[in-house]
């Protein structure tokens, strides 16, 4: 026994050096970070600032995407929102003046394990960070974001703060007990005047709830006669074009926000050629009287994969959206679930059985797959021919 008691000491007082190392290697990290990142539920991660010197709150939420960072930030579906990215290395192609998805970034703030400050795209004019700084918005890296998703995961989206300014845990906390996340974005983020793109095909009627341009290139490609209208159209100013289709973009918050506008819809889909697109999928089912719920953290990213029941066929596509349709309400209302997620078999698409008008949750225009669900947009023009020759 008497051998075994100075063992016992030098392994007590290894652990006690040991542990002493770590607080000091973590107490120089700390010291070293100017970047936190502070959760309503108390949870707190330290960093590093890269973009705009500030702070912001938002909705935290996680993207699984690999690529697509220039496509993701401006997506005005975003508005409100702090991306955390699950792909470990982001920036290293840089930012270009053609992948923009909207004028602007609309995200509040950026979360990222390794920023790259060497792009090496031939199209780059600028870094990630460098863009950051002229958009006013915040980013953080050198963060584990795979704990952040983790968390998100199991407790759900939650209101945070993200800071790369030198302020205090307290101060953090009372800026995100004092903020109340909005709820009704899609009133402001979209245009606030009708824009008209000439074409020479099918008169679509657009109606502007966040748009991303790559939807309305997707009609113009088509030859398309395109009208954007902005959050507070009405029935009347839609009608005054005399529209052949009229298309539901997508946007953000929650759609049940959007009441003048589900007001408007349910008169208008009664002859109208109608396309949902995510926002735009979830304001159609509660125009014909059916339900929507919040998910625990969304399904955002380019690799999802989705079921047509029409064709038989899976998809991989990319996805964007907070809420969902209740299937049961959908079904109880004279609509057909066309599209399933194979992930969680919530409803991706669905089909009117007799009113001209049908929707999708994930986005058509996007090229995960390259452009495996592109076919939709085909889809709205041969259901808009078929209107037109019914009423000649």
């Amino acid at each position: 026994m008497r051998s075994k008691i100075p063992n016992l000491n030098l392994n007590l007082n290894s652990h006690l050096h040991l542990n002493l190392n770590l607080l000091t290697l973590t107490h120089e990290r700390m010291q070293n970070m100017d970047g936190l990142i502070y959760l309503e539920d108390g949870t707190v991660y330290w960093g590093k600032g890269f973009g705009y010197k500030g702070t912001a709150v938002g909705e935290i939420v996680f993207n699984t995407s690999m690529t697509g960072y220039q496509e993701i930030l401006t997506d005005p579906s975003y508005a409100g929102q702090v991306i955390n990215m699950t792909y470990p290395l982001i920036g290293n192609y840089g930012v270009n003046s053609e992948e923009n998805e909207s004028q602007k970034i609309h995200a509040k703030g950026l979360i990222v394990k390794v920023i790259s400050e060497t792009p090496s795209n031939y199209k780059s004019n600028k870094t990630l960070s460098q863009w950051l700084k002229e958009m006013r918005v915040t980013g953080i890296f050198d963060v584990d974001t795979r704990s952040i998703t983790r968390k998100v995961r199991k407790e759900g989206t939650m209101k945070c703060v993200i800071s790369n300014e030198e302020i205090n845990l307290d101060v953090l906390k009372e800026i995100c007990d004092k903020n109340t996340l909005k709820q009704d974005l899609m009133k402001s983020v979209g245009t606030k005047e009708v824009i008209h793109i000439e074409g020479t095909s099918y008169k679509v009627a657009v109606w502007d709830f966040g748009i991303k341009s790559n939807i309305v290139e997707s009609l113009r490609k088509r030859n398309c006669d395109i009208t954007i209208f902005p959050y507070d159209a009405k029935i009347q100013d839609i009608k005054s074009i005399n529209p052949d289709g009229l298309l539901l973009s997508n946007g953000p918050g929650d759609p049940k926000e959007s009441v003048e506008a589900i007001n408007e819809i349910r008169k208008l889909i009664l002859n109208i050629p109608t396309f949902g697109i995510c926002l735009g999928h979830q304001l159609l089912a509660l125009a014909v009287g059916g339900d929507t719920y919040k998910l625990q953290y969304g399904h955002r990213g380019s690799n999802h994969g989705v079921y047509d029941k029409k064709t038989g066929k899976a998809y991989i596509t990319s996805q964007n959206h907070g809420f969902a349709v209740k299937a049961e309400s959908i079904i109880l209302k004279g609509m057909d679930a066309t599209h399933i997620n194979l992930n969680d078999g919530t409803i991706e698409g669905m089909k009117h059985n007799s009113l001209p008008f049908f929707s999708v949750q994930f986005h058509p225009e996007a090229s995960p797959g390259p452009h495996d669900t592109a076919y939709l947009f085909d889809d709205f023009i041969k259901l808009m021919a078929e209107n037109k020759n019914r009423g000649q």
